[in-house]
């Protein structure tokens, strides 16, 4: 498909899909397969070629299936960059780009904000390899200058970041990463390619949680990392080497989450701002943390990189004890205790980042995390205001 001139919301409907690769169906069908077969000895030479030379051909397992292809061209469509390779989980792609970035002696600094689990790869098991992390502030722009050493060869941001939602000032902290010749890593899970373009902001590689926001039904484990071409060779000989591939039902999923993902996020940004602007006049509430709000510290900088929000967002309750708290969050009707988001359904889950932060401890109060699904936002609104009345 010649994708130049369409806009996303066509993209998302028609890329990953090329009548080379499709029996005729609308959707491609699932290969579950390990064994590729091949007609002549000639042929499996031919494909092993044109492997080597990194064409897109079925060689072995699921790797390079029609399905996943598409998946990962449709990826490379929306985050932009030059390929992606396909993951089984949001976790494995953290971990896979920033081993396609570093090796044994190497610095790498950490957003003092990132997802939980990622910071436990950092801190166990690229530790354990020789690798040392520093955790920084996310606030901290083209300050982090200060931090560079001469062996950090990668940079990595979350923005908004997880829990607290602070806004990183993305170029400059790359324009700082570039000149030292460190590779910019970016989860971007939270805006996706269709609120933020990472690599027109300086990224070298863009990491999906695909579980969230493309499969949108709470039902997948996947993950992706796209790369510029500086870095795919990289990023493509690491996934191979660990041997990392999602199910074909799970690309399935995601695929087919992907092609509604548009008109989703634009409900969940809708019914999050609503409602976040609802929760920031609440006495029960303290402060909202959601970027587009323009009462919020990264309102500025959201405005000016992103060209929409999540329906994810965090709110600082008043000083109250846990048992409240427990009983608030116990209280919601419409609201699912548990971790992950993206899906339809709205979600609840109280941050514990007294536990995961050390560049920029939380002084804060309470502090609860809101996944927005696809509800009505008035019912979701009546829910809360009803839970929040337990705080007393």
């Amino acid at each position: 498909m010649k994708s130049k001139g369409l806009t996303t919301r066509t993209k998302l409907a028609h890329a990953g899909r090329s009548a080379k690769k499709s029996p005729g169906t609308v959707n491609l069908p699932v290969a579950r397969a390990s064994t590729v077969l091949f007609e002549s000895l000639a042929d499996l030479d031919d494909i092993q070629k044109r492997f080597d030379a990194d064409e897109v051909v079925p060689t072995y397992g699921i790797a390079n299936m029609p399905l996943r292809a598409a998946f990962e061209e449709l990826m490379v469509e929306i985050e932009g960059g030059y390929r992606a390779v396909t993951l089984p989980s949001g976790l494995a792609a953290n971990a896979v780009a920033l081993l396609a970035a570093l090796k044994t002696g190497d610095h790498v600094l950490m957003v003092d904000s990132v997802y939980g689990p990622a910071r436990r790869v950092c801190d166990r098991t690229l530790k354990r390899y020789g690798i040392e992390t520093t955790y920084y502030d996310p606030l901290i722009g083209a300050g982090i200058e200060r931090l560079m050493k001469p062996n950090t060869k990668c940079v990595y941001l979350e923005s908004p970041g997880s829990h607290t939602f602070e806004v990183q000032d993305f170029p400059a902290i790359a324009k700082v990463a570039h000149a030292h010749g460190a590779a910019v890593i970016h989860d971007n899970t939270w805006a996706t390619g269709l609120f933020f373009k990472s690599f027109e902001h300086g990224a070298d590689l863009v990491v999906q949680a695909a579980t969230k926001y493309p499969g949108g039904h709470s039902d997948v484990l996947i993950g992706a990392v796209v790369a510029n071409e500086k870095y795919w060779p990289s990023l493509r000989d690491v996934a191979r080497d660990l041997g990392q591939n999602a199910s074909p039902d799970d690309i399935f999923l995601a695929l087919r989450g992907m092609r509604t993902m548009e008109v989703r996020l634009r409900t969940h940004q809708a019914s999050g701002i609503e409602i976040a602007t609802k929760l920031a006049s609440h006495p029960k509430v303290k402060r909202v943390l959601h970027p587009a709000l323009p009462s919020d510290p990264g309102h500025v900088l959201w405005k000016r990189d992103f060209t929409g929000a999540a329906g994810l967002f965090a709110i600082e309750l008043v000083d109250t004890p846990r048992e409240k708290v427990a009983a608030f969050v116990e209280s919601l009707e419409l609201f699912g205790l548990g971790f992950s988001w993206g899906g339809f359904e709205s979600l609840v889950m109280p941050s514990n980042l007294r536990s995961i932060r050390t560049a920029t401890p939380w002084k804060g109060g309470p502090l609860v995390r809101l996944q927005i699904g696809l509800e009505d936002p008035a019912d979701l609104i009546a829910d809360l205001e009803r839970g929040l009345e337990k705080l007393g």
